[in-house]
């Protein structure tokens, strides 16, 4: 008697690659966790990795993106500090 095969969600598929990508723990060590075969994953990762390589961005123009997103959002924290330290003033003088 056959086996049913598992189906997983695209979502779950991906998470898995990330993982993966990520973190760079090893295929079999993530398989492992997750509950699936580690060939499964393997194939998963080599599909993900083929799909990205036709994608575009490539390390230097990610790191250029990442470096201005990082940028802005410390042109925008500091900012947000300075509002909430007028807010805070605010409401001393009013609270007197």
């Amino acid at each position: 008697m056959a086996e049913k095969r598992r189906v997983f969600t695209a979502e779950f598929r991906e998470g898995a690659v990330r993982i993966v990508t990520e973190t760079g723990k090893p295929i079999p060590e993530v398989a492992q966790d997750l509950g699936i075969n580690e060939t499964t994953l393997a194939s998963w990762v080599s599909r993900a990795k083929r799909a990205g390589n036709g994608r575009g961005e490539s390390e230097a123009e990610e790191l250029a993106r990442l470096r201005r997103e990082n940028t802005q959002l410390k042109k925008d924290n500091k900012e947000l500090v300075m509002e909430r330290d007028v807010l805070k003033r605010c409401m001393v003088l009013w609270v007197k």
